[in-house]
């Protein structure tokens, strides 16, 4: 896994806003890159699409606005998962959904709130280099278990988590896109499931920047130390199935099945609703919600 810093690419044409974001997020440990327009902008993305781990784009630009960005950045391959977090003015649910729609990850409402920044990029960046930590590994891992056709496991932590959707994206055909929809399951699973972070309360942590403090406190409380969740995975004929379950009381999933207008400026939420569009062919939480059946159909 690199050990480099995180490269943060910030796209504005109002230098005092670059100032402004350059110190939100002094002391991250951030590499801080920038971009004037949006033509600059697309220049440094595909000159050098690896080097980039997330963007910070100001929807309203000159010339190319970020609307346009955003798109020529989903419609490669190579930039496609780059987590594209849009500051903006435009707050309309109509225009946060034309947005959220195209792709972006987030969206920060101006006037910026450092708390809010941090918390938001910290997450993406999390996911972001969570997705790349083992590229190298994952390619002779995918030609030692091109054989298994069943498996189940069971996880904990979200560092088990990970391993685990490494472990079994690399035998469906879009890895990378699976691998996200599958953590973002396992990560529910954990989370909201065996350790009962409520909705509420996981914003409130992750602007306080004590999700992972939070998390590992409650793996340790004697009512959950205990709890484990589980995942098999079934490759079929013409699909592949997982099945991921915890042992929290459940929960109902219809609200995020699709991202909302009311939860749109939420820092978190989307999960759920991004594995729907772009991970699986179909999504199911059976039971009292504590299940979910994905499915990737492989053969028309």
């Amino acid at each position: 896994m690199s050990t480099r810093n995180p490269v943060v690419l910030i796209v504005d044409d109002t230098p005092l806003i670059q100032l402004l974001i350059s110190k939100f997020l002094e002391g991250c440990g951030y590499t801080l890159e920038f971009a004037n327009d949006g033509e600059i902008a697309c220049e440094k993305l595909f000159s050098n699409p690896d080097l980039y781990d997330a963007v910070l784009l100001d929807r309203m630009m000159p010339n190319i606005d970020g609307m346009e960005v955003l798109r020529r950045i989903k419609q490669d391959d190579r930039l496609k998962l780059l987590p594209v977090i849009f500051q903006t003015a435009l707050t309309s649910p109509e225009e946060l959904a034309e947005g959220l729609n195209a792709g972006a990850y987030y969206y920060l409402s101006k006037p910026l709130k450092k708390s809010t920044v941090r918390a938001v990029l910290a997450t993406a960046l999390r996911e972001r280099l969570g997705r790349i930590s083992e590229e190298e590994t994952s390619k002779i891992r995918k030609q030692a278990l091109e054989s298994l056709d069943e498996a189940q496991f069971t996880f904990r932590t979200i560092e088990g988590a990970v391993q685990i959707a490494e472990l079994v994206s690399s035998l469906c055909p879009s890895p990378e896109t699976v691998r996200m929809g599958v953590l973002e399951l396992m990560i529910n699973a954990i989370e909201h499931g065996n350790l009962d972070i409520s909705y509420d309360e996981k914003g409130q942590l992750l602007s306080d920047e004590k999700l992972t403090e939070e998390i590992e406190r409650r793996l340790h409380l004697p009512e959950y130390a205990s709890r484990k969740a589980s995942l098999k995975f079934s490759r079929l004929k013409e699909q592949m199935v997982f099945i991921i379950e915890d042992e929290g009381k459940g929960f109902d999933p219809e609200p995020y099945m699709e991202i909302r207008p009311e939860r749109m400026m939420d820092n978190h939420g989307r999960g759920i609703a991004i594995s729907c569009k772009l991970a699986f062919s179909e999504i199911a939480y059976l039971g009292k919600g504590n299940c979910v059946q994905a499915k990737i159909i492989t053969q028309a």
